[in-house]
């Protein structure tokens, strides 16, 4: 097939092309990647540089939990994981200035009724008013109004496991579209920014518009073999070139219009995905790192108060979609935390082999 072009061209800055910002709160375009394959050090270094003395404490204690939950075994890991998570939220909150009560600030929550069945469906949890989840979820800026999700919900929301969940709950469609070529383009006739995408090869059809968000509708002014999406909102810019403050400002509105949305996975290759609307399980309007931070509180609490029903659990038909929430979702967690706390892009290197 002939492709036609969009009239579009890529905005640049600093001499590279603007994609997405890992960052949701503050972003910081135009700064070369962070290449470290330890993200603890590197965070560690900025927060004593900026002199962010209370998040840098907070920061060693996620540290130290982290350490010491590598050599434990998948049935005792969620407690340590879960401090981990915790004291990284504090540091993060605590390096923008958030003021928060240090309070876990989410409970479990009977979703059982009069019900014996073990299932993670039955596994409740609750945002309280006040605490480090609400905080946290207050600083995101996140619109869901229920405080109360089961925990196969919150999997079902998240990125990095939800391949796992889709084999496992084999009738559920996918979340999550994943995108190729995203970047922020501009349109030299109506001066005017947005964000362009196109759909994995894997997702051809076109009954896949029909589940994109508000936030995205087709661009129809490309024509390839794969489908194309963009931005429903588009911003007023001088020029392809980012060269002002002002329009600067433009594309991080820009990028906050679309960011409930997007969602990535880390790794050498930031990978990204169009959170999409299906039916079946509850689509959360809460960004990843929330939903990895209460996840990881209902599995801690069951691993300390009923450790026979996680065994039951890592031993049942959904142990392979446990395992790796356990297994994966640290990783991502930290990374995605990271880039909060210090606006720049963390990503591990790539490891080229001697030949």
């Amino acid at each position: 097939m002939i492709q036609k072009q969009s009239l579009a061209i890529p905005i640049r800055m600093n001499g590279r092309d603007l994609k997405p910002h890992k960052a949701i709160v503050n972003t910081k375009f135009g700064v070369r990647t962070v290449l470290a394959s330890n993200p603890w050090d590197f965070v560690a270094l900025w927060l004593k540089r900026e002199k962010k003395n209370k998040a840098s404490f907070y920061w060693q204690q996620a540290r130290v939990f982290s350490d010491a939950a590598r050599g434990m075994p998948i049935a005792s890991a969620p407690l340590l994981h879960y401090y981990t998570f915790m004291n990284a939220a504090k540091a993060l909150l605590s390096s923008r200035g958030v003021v928060f009560e240090e309070h876990h600030g989410v409970q479990a929550h009977d979703l059982r009724k009069q019900s014996k069945r073990l299932a993670l469906s039955n596994e409740g949890v609750k945002i309280q008013k006040y605490g480090i989840a609400h905080a946290l979820s207050q600083y995101l800026g996140e619109l869901e109004t229920k405080q109360v999700h089961s925990l196969e919900d919150l999997l079902f929301n998240i990125p990095c496991i939800h391949r796992t969940f889709c084999l496992t709950y084999k009738n559920q469609s996918d979340l999550f579209i994943p995108l190729t070529d995203c970047k922020y383009v501009y349109d030299k006739k109506a001066k005017q920014a947005y964000f362009s995408a196109r759909f994995s090869r894997d997702f051809k059809s076109k009954t896949n518009l029909r589940r994109l968000p508000p936030s995205f509708i087709e661009d129809k002014s490309i024509e390839s073999d794969q489908l194309a999406v963009r931005s429903v909102m588009s911003v007023p810019l001088t020029r392809s070139s980012i060269a002002n403050l002002a329009n600067e400002n433009s594309l991080r509105t820009l990028q906050k219009s679309i960011r409930d949305d997007l969602n990535y996975i880390s790794g050498s290759q930031t990978l990204w995905y169009l959170k999409s609307v299906v039916s079946g399980h509850s689509r959360l309007n809460r960004q990843p790192l929330t939903l990895m931070l209460l996840a990881m509180h209902r599995l801690s609490e069951i691993c300390r108060y009923r450790p026979m029903e996680l065994d039951s659990f890592l031993s049942g038909q959904k142990n392979w979609l446990l395992t790796e929430f356990i297994q994966m979702v640290p990783s991502q967690f930290i990374d995605e935390i990271s880039s909060e706390i210090t606006v720049y892009q963390v990503m591990i290197p790539n490891v080229r082999l001697a030949t």
